[in-house]
């Protein structure tokens, strides 16, 4: 299936989170270092559960490459410059989050540049005009009323190239601060706490976004798409069957939307009103994984998979 925006919707170096895939990555980034990191996702199907990128999507893999390795798998939209999803690998955390060095995609201004991602130059050098065309720039959110949101947050990785790795503007989305320091964070973080305590296997994770049913742009500027919703979901086969009550549907699949805007209407995730005044209306809704597809379906208009046989499969 060919990756490619609402109209063509919906990523090459070894990972330290496989083996036998793994091995078969390390040796082929051995052989080819310099290979293609945008465009197809074969180097890194170690980050998808079964090596099963979500399938329903279109847009531009990107494998996220930092200090020459792997990372991360991201599905981008050059015509939006976000990304539709970021899938990972999670990790017990550690340490203090990194400090934020922004950095951005090369293969994606030009296809034959280096595929290590890249810090963005310190002012008063200029980001070269073909970054600035093909992606988004630190430019594109300074002075705007949204912060950076990561799809893959760097809280949820113990490797601290991992973590560093997150900080890519190919990895983030305009979300406002309600959500990113509110609900969503919130989410984050017992996500990260029910996989430390009871997932025994790899954790998959995918999080991503639901568009606008008419887009909208940040600083109405028709180059950076503004989410309505944020979505994630996780799939951990091997888990503690010794669940309390209150998590047995959190295995081993799970999911949610939250809010972007607190304007939208509630058909997806409805508002609860007693909230703080600072995060009203930034809820998030815990759902079963066929209920999040079934939400994607509806506002991309094609059928929507995020794991292998909905994380069911051996």
């Amino acid at each position: 299936m060919r990756y490619n925006s609402l109209s063509s919707m919906l990523g090459a170096i070894p990972s330290k989170h496989s083996i036998t895939l793994g091995g078969l990555l390390l040796l082929s980034s051995l052989l080819s270092p310099c290979g293609g990191d945008v465009g197809d996702f074969s180097p890194c199907l170690n980050y998808f559960y079964q090596a099963w990128p979500p399938k329903g999507i279109q847009g531009t893999p990107i494998c996220q490459r930092y200090e020459n390795q792997y990372h991360f798998a991201t599905l981008y939209s050059r015509e939006r410059r976000t990304p539709w999803f970021s899938a990972y690998i999670y990790t017990l955390p550690q340490g203090k989050r990194p400090k934020e060095v922004w950095k951005y995609e090369p293969q994606l201004a030009k296809s034959q540049a280096d595929g290590n991602m890249v810090p963005f130059p310190m002012p008063p050098e200029k980001v070269d005009q073909n970054v600035v065309e093909s992606q988004a720039v630190q430019e594109d959110y300074i002075n705007s009323t949204y912060t950076r949101g990561h799809l893959n947050p760097s809280q949820h990785h113990t490797n601290p190239d991992d973590r560093h790795a997150t900080f890519t503007l190919t990895n983030v989305v305009p979300q406002r601060a309600g959500s990113n320091d509110g609900p969503w964070a919130s989410l984050e973080d017992r996500v990260s706490k029910n996989l430390q305590a009871y997932c025994l296997g790899e954790a998959y994770v995918v999080t991503g976004v639901i568009p606008y049913e008419k887009d909208r742009w940040l600083k109405d500027q028709g180059r950076v798409a503004i989410p309505e919703y944020l979505w994630s979901a996780y799939c951990c086969r091997n888990y503690s069957h010794n669940l309390p009550k209150s998590l047995i549907n959190t295995f081993p699949s799970y999911a949610a939307i939250g809010r972007n805007d607190p304007n939208s209407t509630e058909e997806i995730v409805p508002v609860n009103p007693h909230r703080k005044k600072t995060v009203l209306g930034y809820d998030v809704r815990p759902m079963p994984l066929p209920t999040l597809e079934t939400y994607l379906r509806q506002r991309y208009a094609t059928p929507i998979s995020i794991f292998y046989e909905q994380c069911s499969g051996s």
